[in-house]
Formats: C-alpha cells, structure tokens, sequence
C-alpha cells in the first residue's frame, strides 16, 4: 500500500541512520558510551525491542491487510474477465449483429488482442440426482460462443479459461462455482431451464473460472454454463423471445496493463460503431473493477491503520517512557560526563545511537510479526465479508502482501522510533549538572524564555486566527487540531501570570472539552473520507484527560487519605503504592496515556457495536415496513406467473399483498460528487399508491411525511429516492447528499439521460437492492413506475416484487416454496429481515475484528507498566532497602509494588472507558456519522468490565515478577550497593 509514500518514508529513514552512522564513525566515545549501555542492560534492552516489535508489527499488519483487500477485489478482474476489458451489450440481436459487424475490423488493430461474440441469457439449473435430493440453482448464465474462438481470444492478454471443443449436442460446459453449486462433475446430467422450459444436458466438462470461463455481466461470481452452437437461438425462437447479444474486446497486454488501454480503445469502439453508438451499451468492466480494487484496499486498509495508529502511539510512548527512566537511572554518570566537558549535542547523540541499535533490532522481527497479524486478519476477515453479501457469497479474501507495504511498515516504524528517541535525548539532556551528580531532584527550573514566549504567543494568535474559519466549514482534523494547539502555544505566556498547576488544569480541561464537543457543535465534522480525524480525536481526549488527571491526583486519592494513614503495613503499602505515581507525574502519566487512549478507542468500538446490535429491530422495520419478501424473477421465462399465483392462485391465502416492481439497468453520476465516473445503478419503478409505509431520513422541505414523498414519485417524473449508500466508498458514514441534489440518470442501452432531483433519502433501502448474486455491487434508484417506463421503454420489465406474509405464515417457508415451485423463472426470494439480522452481525463481527487488532496496543500498555515497574524496583533499590532495614514486611514491598501497578492501570482503564462511552454517547447524540441508528443508546456494561477486569489482572500479572524481585531484595547490600 501507499506506493507513493515510500520514497519520503525511505529517504527519511536512510538520512536518519546515515546521520547516525557518521555520527558512530567520527565521534568513537559517542559511539562507545553507546553500545557499552546495549551491552551491559540487556533486559532493558530486550524490553525497548519488545515496544518497537509490537509498533512496527502493527503498521505492517495494516498494511498488509490493505494488501490483501487491495489484491482479493483485484481477483475478480482474472475470475471474471481475464483479457475482456471492454462489453458492448444489445438487447436487440439484430442490433448485436450489426455490432459485432461494425468491431471485426478492430481485430487488425495495435491496440486489440481480439474481438468475440456471444449470446447470453438467464436460466436456471438443477441436478435431480443430488445425495440429499434434487439441487438447484435458479440464477444461471446461459451461453452461446464459438469456443474455439473464445479459446484463442486475448492470447496475448491471458488465459481466457475456455479452452477446448465446443460441446456437442446435448452436451454442455460448467464452470467451477456452478458445478459446486449443483454438485456435479463431468460426465453428469442436469436440467437447464431456458426460457422457463427444462432440457437435460451431460456435463462435458468443468473448467475453472477464470476469465471468459466466468464472466458474466458484473457480478463477483458468476455461475456460467456454455451450451453448443445454436442451442440458445433455438430455445429462444420457442418461446418467442431474445437473447442479449454481447461483443467483448481484448486490449493489447495482460489482465492489468491491458486496463492502460481503456480510454483510447473505447474510443475507437464509438467510433467504429457509429450510428449504433446509442443502441448499444459500452461498458469498461476491467477499468471499474481495478478502480474499485485500488479504493476498497485503500479505504480499510487506512481503516485498521488509524485503528493500529493508537497502537502505534502507545509503542512510541513506551519508548520515551523508558528513555526517561533510563535517563533517571543514569543521572549521576551522565552529570559526571557533563562535568569533565562531554558537550550536550554528544549526550544527546549517545541516546540517539543506543535507541537506534534498540529500533533496529526491532525491524526484522516486526515485520515478521506484522505479516502474521495480517494473515490472521484477512483469514477472519474473509468470514466476515462473505456476510455482507445479500447471497452469503460476497467478496472472497485471498492473503497477499506486496514488498512496497513491508518496506513501508519497516521504514515507517523506524523513523517513528528514531524520532521519539531524538526527540526524548534532547529533552533528558537537559539537566543540571551539580543537581545529578548529588542525586538531587531537579529544581522548579526557570520560566519561559522570552524568545519562546514571543514564538508561542504570535503561534497561539496564527492557530486561533486560522481556526475560525476551519470550524465553520467543519474541515475535519483542523476543527479538532486547531483550536488545541492555540491552546498549547498560550501557555507560556499564562505561565507568566498563573501557577503552573492551575495552567495545566485550565488548558487540558479546554482541550477536553472541545475534543468530546466539537462533534455535537458541528455535525458534519465526520462527513469526510478521511480517518485521521478519528486518530486526532482520540488522542486530543486521551492526552488531556491524563493531564488533568495527573495534575490533580491529590485531589483524586483524597478518599483514600483514611485508609492510607493508618498505621498497618496495609496502611503503608498503600502509601507507598501511591508515592511513587504521585512524585513521579510524567511517566505515571505516559503509562496513563496508554492505557486511557487504548481503552478509550476499545470502548467506543463496543458502544458503536451496541448501538448498532440495538437498531436491529428499528433497522428492520425501516427495511421492510411490513413487507417480508423480496422477490426476484426471469420475466422472459416462459410458465407460470409467480405473481398471479401469490395474488389469486394457490397461494394467495399465505400473503396479504404483493406489489410489484419495474426494473431496468441503469447508470447514474454520484451525487455527493466522489466520483466522476458513472455508478451502475438498480433502477426501480414503484406503482402509484402500493408502497407507502417504508421510511425515510430525510425528505424535501415541501413533502411533510412519507406518505407524500412516494405520492410526489407517482406524480413527478423527475423525483427519485436513493439510501444513505448510494455511492458509498466504504469509508466512513456521513451526509454526502440531501434532499434537492441532483444526479444524472442514463439508460446504457439507448444512451438516453434525464436530470433527477433527489427527493428523500431512505433510512434503509436494503428492500429494492438486487436479491441475486450475479451482481456485483448496485446502488438502487427508486422512481415512480411511469417514470422508469417511460425513459427505459422495453428495457424496463416487472422482474421483482415485494410481498408482505399473511399473519402465522413463515416467511422462510413460503420463500423455500415460491423458489421450488418457480425455479424454471429463475426465481430467487430472499427473506428481508432475515437479510438484515445477517449483515448487521456481519457489521458486529468486523467491530470484534477491529477489536482484536487493537488489543495489541493494550498489550503495549502492559508491556509499558512491566518496563516500568522493573525500573522503579532498580531505581528504588536503596530506599527499599532502607524500609526493609526499618521493619517494613517483605509482603507489605510485594503489596505496594501490585497495588501501584493496580492503581495505575486501573485508572487509565476507568478513564479511557469513561471517555469512550463519552464520545459515543455526544458522536450518537449529533453527528451525522450516527444517522439511521435509531435503538437508543445502550451502555455496554459487561464487555466494558471484562475489559476493565482482563487489563487489571494482566497488569498485576506483569507487574507480579518485579515485586517479588522488590521483596526478595536483602536490606544490607541493597543500602551498601547502588547496582
């Protein structure tokens, strides 16, 4: 991922380590000060390594993710396509004809691998002969090419799929998907229903789907069958109807560089055409695909690197944190240097180069590590997707990793690392010398210099200045950045007049508050492509949470005063439990931060998943309105007519309505403007007056209720209504789109187009979306039914309807029947709610698998409070032997060393937990990213415990080998020895 961030993350990481090498090279006491402090702590050593693994490993195995999604979406290009890169598509055969006629020519051309004719239909499948009984598939492509040509179509470009004879009579060839569906292989029969009417064929043979052998007309998996020559015109002229004709074009070059041809081959396509342009629809299917590929593996890929981004921010304060506390450690050496004229820049460059050593050694490891998350992910992953498709097949999950992403997540995790520890050498190095020396605690320091007050404030102004503005267009990150740094930089200058304490309090309490506001003031902060607001957020609300918790921490133990003076070694474990965090405020503090900012974005996740697990019912009845099936048929197949049947037949007493839908292929321009190409669209008339009940979001100012919305649809031509999804990239939720907006609607058989007006937007339109999977994904346009008749003429066809139950019939069952009874029409009904109760656990389960990939960040903030708490024991060697030697229990050592690391990681979980379900509550209560999640908001207690209960027991578990190792310590050596 990210190809061209590679050579900035590159560039940067070799400047970065070739600074060090010539620092190493040309300065031999840097460099020995260096590697003798690698040698000589080697657990310490092992720990820092352990912090930036678990970094570089998390910014690997996002983008490995991304990789593999990137690649999965990009298979459907070889499984569905191969060497076809452009689709002329006729209704009428005469019209094919003259198509295919009008394109041979192009075969000549540089630029042209092939040209290939076919016909197509849709029928359905059976295998009578199945172990269970009769198997069946009422969603099948029905075939008919030259095989021997579509076997040497695109040679140049790929493996077509289809090589071999064609069939002979009675004899027909599957692809994989359909043989698996119907359980068959070769030399077995089956029943293929062609226009509603059943022939028996023997299987010739199974060939893979892989390019032509499973192409389709847009679908993700296409269930292909290919019959001899002439089968296909004939059943048609039975049953008095048509095929589509269908003209495929191979560009020059493979699956992928054949797609840098579109743009000039569709060119010379319109223009061999000629007056059949507007009679036939040319589609790039490739183009769109690999589009799509290149946006999905984007759009999550970005999506678990910000989830991994709070990780990544937990690994570097882990570093700082032990840099400081080995800078502590060391004080007395590092003042002693200081004194025999060690300049401060060599200080800082003997950290650096020890912290490098540390990062480097990391790389390989983290990567490795990183690769294994990535795995891990996509192998749930691929369970997860295939929920989100209405048909359970939906996007198949292939693993794949490119060189790219593993020498981005390396470099990545290594300037990180480098750039904490830089940053955190020179800010350790500056120190007084006399006060280190003597083991002194460093004075209050001076004030503010005066350049740094004049910088600070003109900085705080620009940032103020520059926030208006910001805010008011609600720019995403600069509404929450913004205003925080203006914060930040008019510190110094209050420092000048205020305590320092009661600045720290006001500034990080201003910061919070903005950080969990700024959502509820301005809604539309989320409406934008973009996830690093999210990371933005997350750690404005961590960051000043924790300084304000830190600089009040008396205020916060105050309840505790009772039990903490009395005088018992629980008494004074207690004290001593609380000492240390209080005297020692920044790294009690950075351990805070990792836990509150990784509890805080593990938390929202629950509360997002509770929300959306509590709109289910609501969701279902926006969805359905009373309607329990989706019905979708062959209107082209010849017997009986489902709907009759349902309305006066035999089995009208098991429904109390049916209406019926008019639908047509269409394509339509985006009207949140994200995309200038055109979306393949599923466009549905609606008859006037049968569908009032379903729900919208929004509506024109002029319509007061739903009920007039599907009126002005009957009356308007030019109203239509759309979901909230429509065009959706998949990234996050927001209002791209409202009521009035306008979008182009085009019939790609006869090139018409008329301007619609947008006028409501449904809560849930899961009710008009395509019920079979040979469609890939398709956004409704729901109209009124003279509308779409008018524009798409013969194109538009009842092939739909939406039935609502009779009360006590089973919605499941009647669907299982109209499907048995009607498969000959290709019939597929699909229960509704039951759609909707799949994909929301589809959506929870992707939360859960969000989850779990940032758990790594909590494992982090464990591994941050071990780091610590086996330096705090090293650091407080002698004061813990001077207690021993004064009477303090070796239990009573134990017990403060565990209740401190309790104390510590428990409040940083209380507080991220608080400020998670926080930021939900004020995120569900305005702003647009919630819109459509209508079950009230329910605070998730028992995930929110076990989390609370699972950090605390792991902490102490961490923390329980350093406490022993703290009571084990002899009282005489410990006051006599310093290491």
């Amino acid at each position: 991922m990210y190809p061209n961030l590679l050579p900035l993350v590159l560039g940067s990481a070799a400047a970065a380590l070739l600074a060090l090498l010539l620092l190493a090279v040309r300065q031999p006491v840097v460099r020995r000060l260096a590697l003798r402090q690698v040698a000589r702590r080697r657990t310490e050593a092992a720990l820092v390594i352990t912090g930036s693994v678990l970094g570089t490993a998390i910014i690997v195995g996002a983008l490995v993710v991304g990789d593999t999604l990137n690649f999965s979406v990009r298979q459907q290009a070889y499984r569905t396509l191969g060497p076809l890169d452009e689709r002329i598509v006729a209704t009428d055969p005469a019209v094919g004809r003259d198509v295919a006629d009008r394109l041979q020519p192009l075969t000549a051309d540089p630029d042209v691998d092939g040209v290939l004719s076919a016909q197509v239909a849709q029928a359905a499948a059976a295998n009578p002969r199945g172990a269970g009984g009769t198997v069946a598939e009422p969603r099948v492509l029905a075939w008919q090419t030259d095989l021997d040509a579509a076997g040497r179509f695109g040679a140049a470009g790929g493996d077509s799929g289809l090589h071999g004879p064609a069939p002979l009579p009675g004899q027909v060839v599957l692809n994989a998907p359909l043989a698996r569906s119907l359980h068959v292989g070769s030399g077995q029969m089956i029943t293929l229903y062609l226009y509603g009417q059943p022939v028996d064929y023997r299987v010739e043979r199974v060939v893979a789907q892989q390019g032509l052998a499973g192409a389709g007309l847009g679908g993700r998996q296409n269930r292909d069958v290919f019959l001899p020559p002439g089968a296909l015109d004939a059943a048609s002229r039975a049953a008095g109807t048509q095929p589509l004709s269908v003209t495929v074009v191979s560009n020059r070059g493979g699956v992928e560089t054949g797609d840098r041809l579109t743009d000039t081959v569709t060119a010379k396509i319109r223009t061999a055409l000629g007056p059949d342009t507007g009679r036939a629809a040319v589609e790039t299917p490739k183009h769109t695909v690999l589009v799509e590929a290149q946006r999905t593996g984007d759009v999550l890929g970005a999506l678990f690197l910000m989830i991994g981004s709070f990780s990544i921010i937990a690994g570097a304060l882990l570093l700082v944190n032990v840099f400081v506390m080995l800078a502590e450690e060391r004080k007395p050496q590092l003042g002693m240097l200081r004194a025999v004229g060690l300049k401060r820049s060599r200080l800082v460059g003997s950290f650096t180069l020890e912290g490098a050593v540390y990062a480097l050694a990391a790389t390989v490891p983290g990567v490795a590590i990183g690769v294994g998350v990535g795995w891990g992910v996509a192998l749930i992953a691929a369970q997860i997707f295939r929920g989100w498709s209405v048909d359970g097949g939906g996007l198949s999950i292939v693993f794949a990793m490119t060189p790219t992403s593993l020498l981005n997540g390396a470099a990545t995790g290594l300037v990180i690392a480098l750039a904490a520890i830089a940053a955190t050498s020179a800010r350790i190095s500056r120190f007084n010398i006399i006060a280190a020396i003597r083991e002194q605690p460093a004075g209050p320091g001076r004030g503010p210099r005066r350049r740094l007050l004049v910088v600070a404030t003109a900085l705080a102004v620009l940032c103020a200045l520059a926030a208006v503005p910001a805010v008011a267009r609600s720019q995403a990150e600069q509404t929450y950045l913004l205003p925080a740094l203006a914060v930040l930089f008019a510190v110094p200058a209050a420092l000048r007049v205020l305590p320092r304490r009661a600045v720290t309090s006001v500034a990080a309490g201003l910061v919070l508050v903005w950080s969990l506001t700024a959502s509820v003031l301005r809604p539309r902060v989320f409406d934008t492509p973009s996830t690093a607001v999210y990371v933005i957020l997350g750690s404005l609300a961590a960051f000043s949470a924790v300084i304000l918790v830190s600089e009040n921490q008396q205020a916060l133990l105050r309840p505790l005063r009772r039990v903490m003076a009395r005088p018992t070694q629980q008494g004074l474990a207690l004290r001593l439990a609380a000492a240390y965090p209080l005297a020692k405020r920044f790294r009690t503090g950075s351990t805070l931060v990792m836990y509150t900012l990784i509890a805080l974005v593990l938390v929202l996740l629950t509360e997002i998943s509770g929300l959306v697990n509590a709109s289910v019912g609501q969701a279902t009845r926006d969805a359905t309105a009373g309607y329990t099936l989706k019905l979708d048929y062959n209107p082209q197949a010849v017997g009986g007519d489902p709907l009759a049947a349902l309305r006066t037949g035999p089995l009208a007493a098991q429904t109390a309505a049916v209406t019926p839908l008019l639908d047509a292929r269409g394509q339509s321009t985006d009207p949140g403007h994200r995309t200038t190409r055109p979306l393949d669209t599923a466009v549905v008339g609606v008859p006037e007056g049968a569908v009032t009940g379903i729900a919208f979001r929004d509506r024109l100012p002029g319509l007061p209720d739903d009920p007039a919305v599907w009126q002005a649809l009957a009356t308007h031509p030019q109203y239509v209504v759309v979901d909230n999804f429509f065009g959706s990239t998949g990234g996050p939720a927001g209002k791209y789109f409202a009521p009035g907006d306008t979008l182009t609607l085009t019939d790609p058989g006869t090139g018409r187009s008329e301007q619609k007006t947008i006028a409501g937007v449904l809560k849930s339109g899961l009710a008009f979306y395509p019920a079979n999977g040979n469609s890939a994904t398709v956004y409704p346009v729901i109209a009124g039914e003279r509308s779409v008749a008018q524009q798409f003429g013969a194109d538009a066809r009842t092939a739909g309807a939406l039935v609502r139950t009779a009360p006590g019939v089973s919605p499941e069952a009647l669907a299982g029947r109209l499907q048995g009874e009607y498969l000959p029409a290709s019939l597929v009904a699909s229960p509704i709610a039951s759609d909707v109760h799949r994909l929301f656990a589809a959506d929870t389960a992707f939360f859960k698998l969000m989850q779990g990939f940032l758990a790594l960040g909590l494992l982090i903030g464990i591994t941050g409070l071990g780091v610590v708490m086996v330096r705090a024991v090293r650091e407080r060697r002698r004061t813990i032997g001077v207690l021993r030697a004064l009477g303090c229990q070796a239990r009573t050592v134990e017990r403060s060393f565990l209740w401190e690391s309790g104390f510590i990681a428990l409040e940083g979980v209380l507080l991220g937990s608080l400020l998670g379900v926080l930021t939900t509550w004020l995120m569900y209560q305005k702003s647009s990213a919630f819109a459509g999640l209508e079950g009230g908001f329910p605070i998730e207690w028992g995930p929110v415990l076990t989390l609370a209960g699972v950090t605390l027991a792991a902490s102490l578990l961490a923390a329980l080998g350093p406490a022993r190792h703290a009571a084990r310590i002899r009282p005489a050596l410990a006051v006599r020895i310093s290491d």
